[in-house]
């Protein structure tokens, strides 16, 4: 493994939705992922670093990817920028398809956790690298 602080971690909140990320990812078109900050300090857990490896297990919790952390920015959500929003690799890459789809995805996340959506919730921004693609989704 190369340096660096490794966590696991996942994509998606469904299966077709993982692998379908997974998928992106090895393509080459997802390069970033986003969540709220507000869920790290809810779920007790350590921000992403740069530098950090994260070993990404697929729907059935068997490692799918290796990928170093390049960049982390917490931005909030209504500042997240076209080029992030692209950097993501989903849809049609716009900011609009990013808006939308996270705007659902964060809203349920605040309700898990007993907040309240709006448009300044911090979003943590994080790009990063391959270093391995392990297996090949379904």
């Amino acid at each position: 493994m190369p340096d660096g602080d490794i966590r696991l971690g996942g994509f998606g909140d469904s299966e077709a939705l993982s692998n379908s990320l997974i998928d992106l990812i090895v393509a080459g078109t997802k390069r970033a992922t986003s969540s709220l900050l507000w869920s790290w300090d809810f779920d007790n857990e350590t921000l992403p670093r740069t530098g950090d490896v994260e070993i990404v297990l697929d729907w059935q919790g068997s490692p799918a990817l290796i990928l170093r952390t390049t960049r982390v920015d917490i931005t909030p959500f209504d500042c997240v920028t076209a080029d992030f929003a692209a950097s993501e690799g989903e849809g049609d890459l716009s900011l609009t398809y990013w808006q939308n789809e996270h705007w659902r995805f964060f809203s349920e996340e605040c309700r898990r956790i007993g907040r309240a959506a709006d448009e300044t919730m911090p979003i943590v921004c994080e790009r990063f690298e391959v270093l391995h693609a392990l297996t090949p989704t379904q």
